[in-house]
């Protein structure tokens, strides 16, 4: 079976427990030990899996995308923020600006991103195993194991490691 697959068969079955593990994370007191381990299991689990092949997130879920986003495509596409935003975005119930569709009209039949250099900050940060403090969002982490490929790896592996 191959990585994706693995990882997609197992996502689901293993969400209860990885969420159960990343809540108890959040208690533990070891937060740069932690995030040393998350860091340096992220950096494998990138040499395994290709965004390019999975794409997932592109195609699942939308990012919050700030004001200064907004001014970054405008710029890509030499478009007014206001057509940028009819063309492209929707409010959603937190009152944030994100894609007004799934997938992210950006994402190509390639898995490539059309506006990678412009693309919001929350793509840039995705999946968010390089930040620091990943011991304090253990809901967030869990729904991202249903997310990313890397993301359920990393939290196997810290399963494994403490």
């Amino acid at each position: 079976m191959d990585l994706y697959a693995d990882w997609q068969k197992n996502a689901k079955s293993k969400y209860k427990e990885n969420q159960t593990f990343l809540k108890r994370l959040k208690k533990v007191k070891k937060g740069k030990q932690i995030d040393q381990i998350v860091n340096d299991t992220d950096e494998k689990a990138f040499q395994k899996f290709d965004c390019l092949t999975c794409a997932n997130c592109c195609k699942t879920i939308s990012p919050v995308v700030t004001a200064t986003d907004v001014k970054r495509i405008a710029k890509h596409f030499r478009m007014k923020e206001t057509e940028v935003i009819s063309e492209y975005m929707r409010v959603d119930s937190d009152g944030d600006y994100v894609m007004n569709r799934q997938p992210c009209p950006f994402l190509g039949a390639d898995n490539y991103c059309s506006i990678y250099e412009a693309r919001p900050k929350a793509c840039r940060e995705y999946p968010l195993t390089q930040n620091q403090g990943f011991n304090q969002r253990p809901a967030l982490h869990a729904r991202n194991t249903l997310t990313c490929p890397v993301v359920f790896h990393v939290v196997k592996e810290l399963k494994e490691k403490l």
